[in-house]
C-alpha cells in the first residue's frame, strides 16, 4: 500500500507482472492498464486540486525513478486510487466485450460471494474472470475496498402488469468519481501505524507487526510516516510548495473547502494573496445560418483570479515619515 509510482511507470510495472504470469497473449490489456492508471492520477489531481499537496507529477516521477519511497497518507491515497483506476477500467472494458477471454457471469446477479461481481449496462461481470486469480490478487483488495463501499443494489421487477412477483437484483458499478470521493474520505481518516524501527526480522517482531495490522479494518487507508510540510518547496522530493498556486475566494457553487483554499494555501503557509485580473475572449451569441454554418461573436470578459505570493514589507509613505520626523524635532 506504500508504493509511490508515477502513472506510466506504475502501468509498466503492472504489465510486466501480467506478462510474467500470463504471457504475450495478454498484451491486449496494456492499453486498458495505461488508461486506468491515467484515470487514477487524473482523479487524484481532481480530489486534491485545492489542497497543499495536489498530486504533483514531478514528485511521482522522482519517487518512481530515484528510489525515494515515502509511507505517508498521500502515498497511500495515490496507490489506492491508481489501483482502483486500473481495475475499474479493466472491468468496464471486459463488460464491453473488448477482451476475448473474459465475459459476463449472468448466474451471479444479486448474489453475494467471495468474487466481486459488478453490473455494467445490465451485465454481471466478475473481475476474477478477466485473467484469472493470479493477477487479480495483487489489486483486488484495494479495488474492493474502494468500490464495494460505493456500489448500490439495484433491482428490476418482473410480473404481469408490473406486479413484481419476482425481482432481478445486482450490484451497480458506480461512476469513478464516487470511488474518488470515497477514497478521499478514507484519506481524511487515514490510520497511522507506529512500527518499531530496527526491531529486526525475528518471529516475535513479525508477530507484533501482524497483530498491529490485524486490529485495523481492511477498509482503512494506513500510513507509517507523517507528511512533510507541503507549504515549502522541496526539490529533493519534487514538491513545489504553495507559492504561485491559484486559490479560490468567490464563485458560484463553490464548496466550503474551495472557498477556504486561499487561507489554506496562502495564509496558513505564510504567503499573501494577490489579486490578478485578466481578459478572456470566448465565442458567444452563436447563430445557425442556412446552410450549413454557425457564426459566433467574440465576447470579452474580465475575470479575477487569486494567487499565493510572498509577503512584502510595507514601506511607510513619505508624508507619514515627514509627520513623524516633525514631531520628533518639536520635542527637542
Amino acid at each position: 500500500m506504500f508504493m509511490h509510482l508515477e502513472v506510466y511507470y506504475y502501468a509498466f510495472i503492472l504489465m510486466r507482472f501480467i506478462l510474467l504470469y500470463a504471457g504475450d497473449a495478454y498484451l491486449i490489456y496494456s492499453s486498458s492498464v495505461a488508461a486506468g492508471a491515467q484515470s487514477g492520477i487524473e482523479e487524484c489531481k481532481y480530489q486534491f486540486a485545492w489542497d497543499r499537496w495536489n498530486c504533483p507529477e514531478r514528485a511521482l516521477q522522482l519517487s518512481a525513478h530515484s528510489g525515494l519511497r515515502s509511507a505517508n497518507r498521500e502515498t497511500a491515497f495515490f496507490h489506492a486510487i491508481s489501483s482502483a483506476g486500473v481495475m475499474y477500467t479493466l472491468t468496464r472494458n471486459c463488460s464491453l466485450g473488448d477482451f476475448d477471454n473474459c465475459g459476463c457471469d449472468d448466474t451471479r446477479n444479486g448474489q453475494r460471494g467471495d468474487k466481486l461481481n459488478l453490473n455494467i449496462d445490465g451485465k454481471s461481470v466478475s473481475i476474477k474472470g478477466i485473467f484469472g486469480l493470479t493477477i487479480i490478487c495483487a489489486f483486488y483488495p484495494l479495488f474492493n475496498q474502494a468500490v464495494k463501499g460505493t456500489m448500490q443494489r439495484t433491482c428490476k421487477c418482473h410480473g404481469v402488469s408490473g406486479s413484481c412477483t419476482t425481482q432481478t437484483c445486482w450490484l451497480q458499478l458506480p461512476e469513478f468519481r464516487e470511488v474518488g470521493n470515497y477514497l478521499k474520505e478514507k484519506y481524511h481518516r487515514a490510520v497511522k501505524v507506529d512500527l518499531l524501527r530496527g526491531a529486526g526480522n525475528s518471529a516475535a517482531s513479525r508477530g507484533a507487526i501482524a497483530e498491529t495490522f490485524s486490529s485495523i479494518s481492511r477498509k482503512e487507508l494506513v500510513h507509517l510516516e507523517d507528511s512533510p510540510d507541503y507549504c515549502l518547496e522541496n526539490r529533493t522530493l519534487g514538491l513545489p510548495g504553495t507559492e504561485g498556486r491559484e486559490c479560490l475566494r468567490k464563485g458560484k457553487n463553490l464548496s466550503k473547502w474551495e472557498k477556504r483554499s486561499c487561507k489554506r494555501l496562502c495564509g496558513e503557509c505564510g504567503l499573501a494573496v494577490e489579486e490578478r485580473r485578466a481578459e478572456t475572449v470566448s465565442s458567444c451569441n452563436c447563430k445557425f445560418h442556412w446552410c450549413c454554418a454557425v457564426k459566433c461573436e467574440q465576447c470579452r470578459k474580465t475575470v479575477t483570479k487569486y494567487y499565493c505570493v510572498k509577503r512584502t514589507k510595507r514601506v511607510k509613505n513619505d508624508s507619514a515619515s515627514r509627520r513623524k520626523s516633525y514631531r520628533l524635532k518639536k520635542k527637542h
